[in-house]
C-alpha cells in the first residue's frame, strides 16, 4: 500500500538542502549498505547530544529534480533522507514519495517530534525517542506510535543510566517492540564527564542483557570509521 499523491506546497520553493553525500549507512536495519544521504536543513529541536548542528541553519534552496539528479550520479539503491529534522519542510513528503516512485529503497531519519502519518508507507521510518539527556523528551509526539508498522524502526540514544531506565519504562509503556521491526538502543557518542564511550557502551550492553530487553544494541558504524567528518 502507498500513500496517496501529496501536493507540493510550493513547487518553486523546492527544498532547503545542507548536503548530499555517498557513504555506508552506519546504523539501523540498512547498516553497511552503500547509501546516498540527503540532509535537509533546519530542525525545531536542540538535542544536547546532536552531532549535526551544522544543519540547523544555512543550506541552499534546490529543486526536487536537482536532488534526483545528484542521487542518480551515485548509482546506489539505498537513499536516506535525514537532517536536521527533514519533516520540518513540508516538501519532504513529496521528495520521499518521488524517491519511492523512482525505485529506491528509502529510509527517513526523524526526531519523532513531528507528524509521520503522511509519510509514504513504502518508506522505512526510523523514529527517534528523545531521552532525558537530550533535554527534548517532552517533544516526543506520542500519537505517532499509532502509525508505526513492521516496516518502521525506533531508536533510543542513551547517554546515562537515567536514560536507560527511562527508556526501558517508555518502551514497555507504549509497547513499542510490538509495533516495529526493530527497537535500537544506541549509546550517545557525546558522553559527558569522566565516562568514555567504550566503557559506557559495554555498560549499556550489559544492562540490556541483564534485563532481557526486546531491543538491539548498536554502535554507529560511520562514527567508528570516520568520527565526525562531514559527508560521511
Amino acid at each position: 500500500m502507498r500513500t496517496q499523491s501529496i501536493p507540493v506546497t510550493d513547487p518553486a520553493a523546492g527544498l532547503r538542502l545542507t548536503e548530499i553525500f555517498y557513504s555506508l549507512q552506519g546504523e539501523a536495519n540498512e547498516a553497511g549498505h552503500p547509501t546516498v544521504f540527503v540532509r535537509l536543513t533546519g530542525c525545531p529541536l536542540r538535542c544536547q547530544y546532536c552531532d549535526t548542528t551544522y544543519s540547523f541553519e544555512g543550506g541552499y534552496r534546490t529543486s526536487l529534480e536537482h536532488i534526483h539528479d545528484e542521487i542518480a550520479n551515485y548509482q546506489a539503491k539505498y537513499v536516506c533522507v535525514t537532517g536536521g529534522e527533514p519533516l520540518a519542510q513540508p516538501n519532504c513528503l513529496v521528495l520521499l514519495q518521488s524517491l519511492c516512485d523512482a525505485g529506491y529503497h528509502v529510509s527517513l531519519e526523524t526526531s519523532g517530534a513531528l507528524d509521520i502519518s503522511r509519510v509514504d508507507t513504502r518508506v522505512s521510518r526510523i523514529v527517534d525517542v528523545k531521552t532525558p539527556s537530550s533535554a527534548e523528551q517532552h517533544r516526543n509526539l506520542i500519537r505517532n506510535y499509532a502509525y508505526l508498522t513492521s516496516h518502521d524502526q525506533i531508536k533510543f540514544v542513551i547517554g546515562s543510566l537515567e536514560d536507560y531506565e527511562w527508556s526501558k519504562a517508555f518502551l514497555a509503556e507504549h509497547e513499542l517492540a510490538s509495533k516495529v521491526s526493530t527497537v535500537w538502543f544506541s549509546p550517545a557518542f557525546a558522553i559527558t564527564g569522566d565516562v568514555k564511550l567504550p566503557t559506557f557502551a559495554r555498560q549499556l550492553a550489559q544492562w540490556i542483557l541483564e534485563d532481557h530487553l526486546p531491543v538491539k544494541f548498536q554502535l554507529q558504524l560511520h562514527k567508528l570509521l570516520w568520527q565526525d567528518e562531514k559527508g560521511r
